[in-house]
């Protein structure tokens, strides 16, 4: 979903960011430069802190970015008898998961959307669109519900962060190495660090960065069956499997295009977009729930 886009554009842009300014005041050659060599114990340090500051840097904003990007309305103090069940149902569903009682909002859309994050599992927010609750029946909207607060309960989010900083650490590490190794080689650059170096080690960061996505989004698509289970024990096998069987009724087409991308709502992605996907086909998603002792 939405969320799982924000994060990563966030870390990657954080990443890049702090790999320029580093490089542009000499911070990054004063860190690993060895004589005319690299370096290797400094690397793997720069490049641990560097990967994973920005990955935590990239969840704290997390939910301060959700809410301004999608335009979340809180609810505080609720006015209709819709506000009041959203409330209501999320606290109840966050008392059964264990977690603290997460923000609530209501963001602007006509696509059936919802999402959960924050840094921490008790002070997480739980949003839908307002097309999902003009949309989906009430037992399928306590469904999504359930799902979001398992993902909380989950708490997929840190997880997520701690992958990401584990694969930034390698993609941080490698791409100076390779940028290193071309400087020496085919530049022929002895000393220092030379502009084969600087050049080199930025398109392998973003190369290496498009190939961490992949198995990010191996991961999301793994825990969307996880927070599935999670939603049918909170809410209820059968009204999972209607909730899910509604968002089949959406085309991705109809998604804003960030969303699209994602195949949130349904299709089967085939070739190299099935690697980017961060949800797994609604199909697998009803068969595996709908499997005796999936629970």
């Amino acid at each position: 979903m939405m969320r799982i886009l924000l994060f990563l554009l966030t870390n990657f842009s954080i990443l890049l960011l702090i790999s320029v300014t580093f490089r542009v005041f000499g911070i990054e050659q004063m860190l690993l430069s060895s004589g005319a060599g690299l370096d290797m114990n400094a690397l793997l340090v720069f490049s641990c802190a560097f990967g994973f500051g920005g990955a935590f840097i990239s969840l704290a904003l997390s939910k301060w970015m959700a809410k301004r990007s999608m335009r979340v309305q809180i609810v505080k103090t609720p006015s209709t008898q819709q506000e009041r069940w959203l409330l209501q149902t999320v606290e109840r569903q966050a008392q059964r998961a264990g977690i603290g009682m997460p923000e609530v909002g209501i963001f602007p859309s006509d696509v059936v959307n919802a999402f959960a994050t924050g840094m921490r599992r008790n002070n997480a927010l739980v949003a839908v669109s307002s097309g999902l609750l003009r949309q989906m029946t009430p037992d399928e909207a306590e469904a999504v519900l359930a799902h979001e607060v398992a993902h909380v309960a989950n708490g997929d989010m840190v997880t997520m962060g701690l992958l990401q900083g584990v694969l930034n650490t390698f993609v941080i590490f490698l791409s100076r190495v390779i940028g290193h190794v071309v400087d020496r080689v085919v530049f022929r650059n002895e000393r220092g660090f030379g502009i084969g170096y600087f050049v080199v080690s930025i398109v392998a960061q973003i190369v290496l960065s498009i190939l961490a996505t992949i198995v990010v989004m191996w991961f999301s698509r793994w825990r969307e069956f996880r927070a599935d289970a999670g939603g049918a024990n909170l809410a209820g096998r059968q009204k999972m499997i209607a909730a899910l069987q509604r968002l089949q009724q959406n085309q991705a087409e109809d998604l804003p295009g960030e969303l699209a991308a994602f195949g949130i709502n349904g299709g089967r992605p085939t070739g190299l977009r099935a690697l980017f996907m961060s949800h797994p086909p609604l199909e697998d998603r009803i068969a595996a729930l709908q499997k005796p002792g999936a629970l």
